[in-house]
């Protein structure tokens, strides 16, 4: 082979793994959570309500429309992942990302948009965060009062539904799914393709997944007392049509909506990065990171809104371990600071 050819075989080899690479790193989507906090904006939460709602809506009607009178649990989920990702297919592989988009369409005038170059992340070079370079931003949003990164989102639907996958099909415990949360933010979702590592990210995951089991709750809610245990009921249920079954004369069976979709059960102020803080590959990032943050802000810590941090962990209780921040998970004292 000549020096030509082996030339092309090397680029195209090189692109190659740029493109497998460019693939696993998809979903990974990074926020500015310090440059916004001047910036006021309309409370996202009943929009995001109401975008879901009909989703879950379709999803429930699809299900439907391809069961024989009887409430199979299998094409439940996949049309309501199909439904909520806007998606042909069920696969969970891009579609957190995917989601991540329609939403900055969606919410654009509720919504902040920052650039990679206006950001304190502008100094992290492609070896050091490569799928923080060749994508944009996520945009943040007010959601009750809490600065949250649209790309949580997708962690929640995303990866609360892998999750659940490995709790109810391949019999892990919540804390393994856990663990495994926290490997994949080490690897393609955090240190290896942005150089962060977003525990914002590990909340909305778990909340994912007391999402998706409260669908059917075939799980007690971890994070629930006994009583709201006995209260809380499911988003869907199967109910036996009394009018089709009596035409038919057979057990007609279908999915119904039980329950409302409200991202108010699940949001709080560890899905903020400005409380919940992030972590970084090396002290070389960091260092620039905290450089960037002095000169939007010279006043701000992390965690920002320290109440936060001490409600997220009485929240999260035994799992805060898996989710929280060692400064948020250690919080002492109470800091009123809302705004810079």
């Amino acid at each position: 082979m000549n020096l030509y050819g082996s030339n092309i075989q090397k680029q195209t080899v090189f692109f190659v793994l740029i493109a497998v690479f460019v693939f696993q790193a998809g979903f990974a989507a990074e926020i500015d959570s310090v440059t916004p906090r001047n910036i006021k904006l309309e409370n996202s939460c009943a929009s995001i309500n109401t975008i879901f709602t009909q989703r879950i809506q379709e999803g429930i009607q699809k299900a439907n429309d391809h069961q024989d009178g009887l409430c199979d649990e299998d094409v439940l989920y996949t049309e309501l992942r199909k439904a909520i990702f806007q998606s042909f297919t069920a696969s969970w592989g891009l579609k957190g990302y995917d989601l991540d988009k329609q939403l900055r369409r969606l919410l654009a005038r509720q919504s902040y948009s920052l650039s990679l170059n206006d950001s304190i992340y502008r100094d992290i070079d492609y070896l050091e965060g490569f799928s923080l370079n060749i994508k944009e931003l996520s945009d943040v949003v007010n959601i009750n009062g809490h600065l949250v990164g649209l790309d949580k989102m997708g962690h929640f639907f995303s990866e609360g539904w892998k999750y659940l996958e490995l709790t109810q099909y391949k019999k892990y415990t919540i804390d393994q799914a856990l663990e495994w949360g926290k490997e994949q933010e080490t690897g393609k979702f955090g240190y290896t393709t942005t150089g962060i590592f977003s525990f914002s990210d590990l909340v909305a995951n778990f909340n994912g997944w007391r999402f998706w089991n409260k669908v059917l709750l075939k799980e007690k809610d971890p994070l629930k007392g006994v009583l709201a245990n006995f209260f809380n009921r499911p988003y869907i249920t199967c109910e036996t049509q009394i009018v089709a079954s009596l035409k038919k004369k057979k057990i007609v069976q279908a999915w119904e909506e039980n329950t409302r979709f409200d991202l108010a059960d699940y949001v709080d102020g560890a899905w903020d990065e400005g409380n919940n803080c992030n972590s970084y590959e090396s002290p070389i990032i960091e260092e620039k990171v905290t450089l960037r943050i002095k000169n939007v802000n010279s006043d701000f810590t992390c965690p920002f809104i320290a109440e936060d941090c001490l409600a997220a962990r009485e929240k999260y209780a035994y799992y805060a371990k898996y989710v929280l921040h060692p400064s948020c998970l250690n919080v002492t004292k109470k800091r009123n600071v809302k705004t810079p």
